[in-house]
């Protein structure tokens, strides 16, 4: 049985959906929108047409609908919708489910991860970035992959090494295919960082890769960047767009945001990750999705 026949759990559908846990927790006891199979060692699991109904839940209370109304509608839903060929995007931290060789290619990446063959990884990273390009292989392979081995973690509870290894490997590999990309095109940089006390920098370093591809200069800050060095930065580069990343709540307070200066010519302050919360400053955009947050910053270049 794949994984996805076996159905997710908790954590795994946290990440999919960027919706926390503890949110979880309470749709399945208020209004039991919640797991409907179990894995053959007893555990809860969420299927396919369970993320379906999750997802209306999230867009339809993001449309403004309470969250008692939102489920009863949420609830109606059975099956789970046709999968578009194109049109699903993964966000910086969402995984977009896998098909035929590229299923294959994410089988063959975790079986690797998990006997801790480091060349391997890293030649399927490689090689896949080379061929197909960042996004592609952050959206069809790093994403999925990850996913895969959350989802062992949540089952077991071992697995930390794995996901450091793998970390690490998806990291070189970005690093080095941005290294063998043109010359920037001499346009006004673009600033990535991660929010204040975020040690998950991974995504900001795929969408470096990601612009390096397009000649797009970039400045990546990396983990735990004070808003005041982010600040500082800003004013020494004066860049067309700034990225901040938060993936985790406990670094999302959207408040600092509103301190970071306002610069002529004005910069696009744009911010990624499920662990934002409260209402954005005026001027501040959040992107849900990897392809969205390329096209927000895509839009801030001259």
């Amino acid at each position: 049985m794949s994984e996805e026949e076996a159905g997710y759990g908790i954590g795994a559908v946290s990440r999919l959906l960027g919706v926390p846990a503890p949110t979880l927790r309470t749709w399945n006891l208020r209004y039991g929108l919640g797991p409907s199979r179990r894995s053959a060692g007893g555990h809860r699991r969420y299927d396919a047409a369970d993320l379906h109904r999750l997802r209306e839940m999230k867009r339809l209370i993001a449309e403004g609908l309470p969250p008692a109304e939102a489920a009863r509608h949420a609830l109606t839903l059975t099956g789970e919708p046709a999968r578009e060929q194109d049109g699903a995007a993964g966000a910086p931290g969402e995984a977009v489910p896998s098909a035929g060789p590229a299923r294959a290619g994410v089988a063959s990446l975790v079986r690797a991860a998990f006997v801790l063959d480091s060349h391997a990884v890293s030649h399927l990273l490689e090689s896949s970035l080379a061929a197909q390009g960042v996004r592609p292989t952050w959206e069809g392979l790093v994403l999925p992959a990850f996913d895969a081995v959350c989802r062992r973690q949540d089952d077991s509870g071992a697995g930390i090494d794995v996901e450091h290894l793998l970390s690490d490997r998806i990291l070189a590999a970005l690093h080095r295919h941005t290294l063998r990309q043109a010359a920037p095109s001499g346009r006004r940089p673009v600033l990535l960082a991660c929010a204040e006390d975020e040690q998950h920098t991974l995504p900001v370093h795929a969408l470096s890769a990601a612009l390096a591809e397009e000649g797009v200069e970039t400045r990546v800050l990396g983990a735990r960047t004070p808003y005041a060095a982010l600040a500082h930065a800003m004013r020494r580069l004066h860049p067309a767009a700034v990225f901040v990343w938060s993936q985790q709540e406990l670094t999302g307070a959207t408040a600092p945001l509103a301190a970071l200066p306002r610069l002529r010519p004005a910069a696009r302050l744009i911010v990624g990750g499920r662990g934002w919360y409260g209402a954005l400053p005026e001027g501040v955009i959040r992107v849900d999705t990897f392809r969205e947050a390329l096209s927000q910053i895509r839009r801030a270049l001259p």
